[in-house]
């Protein structure tokens, strides 16, 4: 990639030209260590926004915490940043939103998380409430803005759309797609407009990318945004196998490859893989595996799996393949296999962790009475009609 046309960041840009009324105000910002720059991949951003001259008075910390490494769903205390010397107010532990008092202190708040392109994953939604936290004290937000890991073609978008009649939580609370395909910033622009905002919101594009590029086409070093999005990998699987967090079995938590492969001690991989393989998913390769995950469900003990390969990532539809596996899973062993309750600061009880995952309330019972038929039904179910058209006026890119 030449130099003139490499991505930066709309970290890197803010910082390269400084609005004068940035320099001016107080400021307090979301960010974690992931969030870094394009330029520099080895400085934070808080750091350079500081060193650039923006006076920054407080940070605010998303769940996996400043540090990006705390684990899924565990409550973050507040604490101090040593990096910046800064205060360090958790938004992912007695509150999800930064305190109305804090926020009157300040002209304004910047928003720099990394996010992964699926609706599940809480930085958007740390971001929805910061937002309405900004319009309740009508102070700026400030979105320096990133490439979406998993590409911005909205044509690969795959739903459901969100229920948000029976389905609204911390994993979702606006009706988007599970697979989105669109950057923080532009979902800022689209849920302003959705929730008819009156929020002063300022969006700093990235320069030079692409929607057709996915993240080993931006030449960008992956960067993990949580502990279990080690790499791209992952994160291209995760729109799919995350459902298993709802089951008795591993999706590889605390081995290398998290989200890429699923197991258990009493699963069969080749009574999986002769049914998993009559079904055409594109752009996937499946093997058994085994291995012995040092956290979560099965810690310690060996377990037998199968493993996804992505032979072709811009084929792959995560979500389809995932729904597939756990039908699969399902159908083969309708005794062993269970549900189960995940437990997070946001859904302390647990319960109806898939339904909130998937965004539909009926699917459940739908894939338990009929795993094959469900299956079947997929290709149709998880498109997403009007979407693209829906999108299209927020977006940034081309």
């Amino acid at each position: 990639m030449h130099m003139d046309n490499r991505i930066l960041f709309g970290a890197d840009r803010l910082i390269n030209d400084l609005p004068a009324e940035v320099r001016k105000g107080k400021w307090g910002m979301i960010t974690n260590d992931a969030a870094r720059l394009a330029s520099t991949p080895e400085t934070r951003t808080r750091k350079a926004f500081l060193d650039a001259g923006i006076n920054l008075t407080c940070l605010f910390s998303p769940e996996h915490g400043l540090t990006a490494k705390a684990d899924d769903g565990e409550s973050i205390p507040d604490g101090h940043d040593t990096l910046t010397e800064l205060p360090v107010y958790s938004i992912y532990g007695n509150t999800l939103r930064p305190p109305v008092k804090i926020l009157r202190e300040l002209d304004g708040v910047i928003f720099d998380l990394p996010e992964v392109g699926t609706r599940f994953y809480t930085y958007l939604w740390a971001l929805s409430h910061v937002m309405d936290a900004c319009e309740y004290c009508d102070i700026p937000l400030i979105i320096p803005d990133r490439p979406n890991p998993l590409g911005g073609d909205l044509a690969m978008c795959e739903g459901p759309i969100l229920d948000t009649r029976n389905c609204r939580s911390y994993m979702g609370r606006a009706p988007l797609p599970i697979r989105y395909g669109l950057t923080v910033g532009e979902f800022a622009r689209w849920l302003k407009n959705k929730w008819d905002m009156n929020l002063l919101l300022h969006v700093i594009p990235v320069d030079n990318w692409k929607r057709s590029q996915q993240w080993p086409d931006t030449d960008l070093k992956f960067i993990p945004p949580s502990p279990s999005i080690h790499s791209f990998e992952s994160a291209l699987c995760y729109p799919g196998i995350c459902f298993f967090e709802a089951t008795n079995l591993s999706l590889g938590r605390g081995t290398d490859a998290p989200f890429q492969q699923v197991g258990s001690p009493w699963l069969d991989p080749v009574k999986v893989l002769s049914l998993l393989r009559s079904f055409d998913l594109p752009g996937t390769e499946w093997h058994k595996t085994s291995f012995t995950p040092e956290q979560d469900l099965w810690k310690g003990e060996p377990c037998n799996g199968v493993r996804l390969i992505i032979t072709d990532r811009h084929a792959l539809e995560p979500v389809r393949t995932g729904l597939t596996l756990l039908a699969v899973i399902r159908n083969l062993y309708n005794t062993r296999f269970q549900w189960k309750p995940y437990s997070t600061v946001s859904n302390p009880s647990g319960k109806n962790h898939f339904e909130l995952l998937v965004g539909q309330y009926y699917w459940r019972t739908e894939l338990e009475d009929d795993p094959v038929g469900f299956i079947e039904e997929l290709p149709d179910r998880l498109t997403v009609p009007g979407w693209k058209e829906e999108a299209e006026p927020w977006l940034l890119y081309s």
